[in-house]
């Protein structure tokens, strides 16, 4: 009898002792239910959601190459089927994670981010942590990532199903799609709960504030009063879209367009009113000395991230919503950006290249248009352009960073090679930095050229060993400013539109405008065009402008440039860019090998996955795509 009670006892014993195990605590994770009773837990959680920025616009291929700013340089990466218009639901080509709406392996598209929000938002509401600032804060930074992550699936979907509430298991997943105006509508009240819960909010570089959803509100309003999405204007401009049964998934049926330009532009302005000070150089009365203008441009695009000796720090107030890089920290791509786009002369890899298209379009000094027609520009044409342009684009004899620290003494004169030099005999040395390159040979430009926005010009900086901190700008400042110029000359208010066009031109050393109407509407486009570029905006404005088939489906043009030595001069050795020496020329060519872009209605948006859609039967396909 007492071995049988000794063996119950440690029955007994056993069993308690294995409940308890079972009701241990995780010592790696942390319960949904304790989350929401820490404010660091719970701040913690809504940092996660804003792991569906990825890289910003930092990826190795970045949108510009999906416009007429840049080529990709290595193929077979699905960029080319979309700009050759083949894409299809069945193959979508290269999706960016932060507006991926399918199903992603790192589970950060943007509808797995927006049921992060949704989550946050939902227990924040019923949390125990008496942080009440805190919680408004966390608040408002749900609020608006939700709002920015549906901003970009309707930029390049149209109307999508808004999902507002986290699902359970065994619910009925399939949700029809938003009209445009109620996508619109919804990320209005977002940003509007945002601006309230974030306001006098002191936030760490990177997190969401007042002013970025500001931002996003005069940006989402732009959008909304733009052609493609007013039905009657773009039906009028594409017969795809006139025949589509379901124009309430792309733009407004009808209403007030006066009312909507006249929204965006109040939302800028408030913006404008509010942070005046944020603009960086935006008080000029009069055009910047030309190495002024270059200097605030350069400044502007590091974003505060460069350590380099002619980049001022304070053009960091721009950025009212950006993504930071942490140096020990290696994250990829948005640290890689030098050694991602950097000439392969140095040893990177030339990614997204810009085309003649966009040099074309940088002004002369005196705001007149560059043309290969006029013989002196085409003789020297990269001679008194837009101080915007040296800033942003490494061209045949640039000076560039020192090369011997990464590629040996072959180039002390650390110059940009891009064209083939005479050597005498009829022997041609191709450039350093070309595909026949004495460096590497597999990795040069095609174009003929090499970004040099967003790549940190300290020489000290070798972009293939030592990684950058440039951050990327989701929304600037100036860009707040360009929406409202655009908002102004659309409801005709042309001299506010120039006094504003005038001050971003004096900062970069350009004279006033004087146009009015059409002209003026023109300028400020090439003028947005220049002064955004590689921004992710390009690829939006042609698209909400229709004016793609004219622009984004052009044929590539590249640059070729030949050095002949003059009668009786020697070839330089190491060779170096000298006028004095060899006789140049600039041959732009037509190039369809890489990508032979067109247009096609249908790429007004992009296609909703074939995954999606058999997931989904209540979705209805974007036109062009069944």
């Amino acid at each position: 009898m007492k071995k049988i009670l000794f063996c119950v006892l440690l029955l007994a014993i056993a069993g308690a002792c294995k409940r308890d195990f079972l009701n241990t605590k995780p010592l790696d994770k942390v319960s949904s239910t304790d989350t929401w009773k820490d404010g660091a837990l719970a701040e913690a959680f809504v940092t996660g959601i804003y792991a569906g920025l990825g890289q910003g616009g930092f990826d190795e291929q970045m949108l510009a190459a999906l416009s007429d700013e840049a080529v990709f340089t290595h193929p077979g990466r699905g960029i080319n089927i979309i700009n050759e218009g083949t894409l299809n639901p069945s193959n979508i080509g290269w999706v960016n994670v932060n507006y991926r709406w399918g199903k992603d392996a790192s589970n950060t598209d943007m509808y797995a981010m927006i049921r992060q929000a949704n989550l946050a938002l939902e227990n924040l509401r019923t949390a125990t942590f008496d942080d009440k600032t805190l919680n408004d804060r966390l608040q408002g930074e749900s609020h608006f990532m939700r709002a920015f992550y549906y901003h970009q699936l309707i930029r390049y979907y149209g109307g999508v199903p808004i999902v507002d509430r986290s699902y359970g298991l065994k619910e009925d997943y399939t949700v029809t799609r938003n009209t445009w105006e109620e996508c619109v509508n919804f990320i209005l009240k977002e940003c509007d709960s945002a601006v309230t819960l974030l306001k006098g909010k002191s936030m760490s570089a990177g997190r969401a504030t007042d002013l970025a959803a500001m931002a996003l509100k005069a940006r989402i309003l732009l959008y909304a009063a733009s052609d493609l999405h007013d039905m009657p204007t773009a039906k009028s401009k594409s017969a795809l879209i006139s025949g589509y049964a379901h124009p309430e998934f792309l733009g407004y049926v009808s209403g007030d367009r006066v009312a909507r330009w006249t929204a965006a532009k109040n939302a800028a302005k408030a913006l404008m009113d509010l942070a005046p000070t944020r603009g960086y150089k935006l008080n000029l009365t009069a055009p910047a000395p030309a190495a002024d203008g270059k200097k605030n441009y350069v400044s502007l695009a590091m974003g505060g991230g460069s350590k380099g000796p002619d980049v001022d720090k304070s053009a960091e107030t721009e950025i009212l919503f950006g993504r930071y890089w942490t140096i020990n920290k290696d994250e990829y791509a948005g640290m890689y950006v030098g050694l991602a786009n950097g000439p392969n002369g140095y040893h990177n890899w030339a990614g997204n290249t810009p085309v003649q298209e966009l040099v074309d379009d940088y002004e002369m000094m005196d705001g007149t248009k560059f043309s290969w027609t006029n013989p002196a520009q085409k003789a020297q044409p990269y001679v008194n352009r837009d101080p915007r342009f040296y800033a942003s684009i490494l061209f045949d004899g640039a000076d560039w960073k020192p090369r011997d620290k990464i590629s040996g003494t072959v180039d002390p004169a650390n110059q940009i090679q891009t064209g083939k030099y005479d050597q005498g005999g009829g022997v041609f040395l191709p450039g350093l930095d070309t595909r026949s390159s004495s460096i590497e040979n597999w990795n040069g430009s095609w174009t003929g050229y090499y970004v040099r926005k967003f790549i940190d010009p300290d020489p000290d900086l070798v972009d293939n060993t030592t990684r950058q901190t440039v951050p990327w700008p989701f929304f600037r400042y100036t860009e707040v400013v360009m929406n409202y110029i655009e908002a102004c000359i659309e409801l005709g208010e042309d001299n506010e539109a120039k006094t504003w066009l005038n001050r971003i031109r004096f900062r970069a050393g350009m004279p006033a405008v004087t146009e009015t109407g059409a002209a003026l509407k023109e300028r400020y486009r090439n003028e947005r065009r220049v002064e955004l570029a590689y921004e992710d905006q390009r690829y939006h404005d042609c698209r909400r402008w229709m004016i793609a088939p004219a622009t984004l489906g052009r044929k590539l043009v590249y640059i070729d440039v030949v050095g002949t030595l003059k009668a009786g001069a020697s070839a330089a050795s190491p060779y170096k860019h000298d006028e004095t020496r060899y006789n140049y020329t600039y041959t732009p060519l037509e190039v369809n090998s890489q990508e032979d872009r067109k247009w096609d209605d249908k790429m007004y948006y992009r296609p909703i996955a074939q995954d999606e859609m058999n997931t989904n039967l209540k979705l209805i396909q974007n036109p062009g795509y069944n």
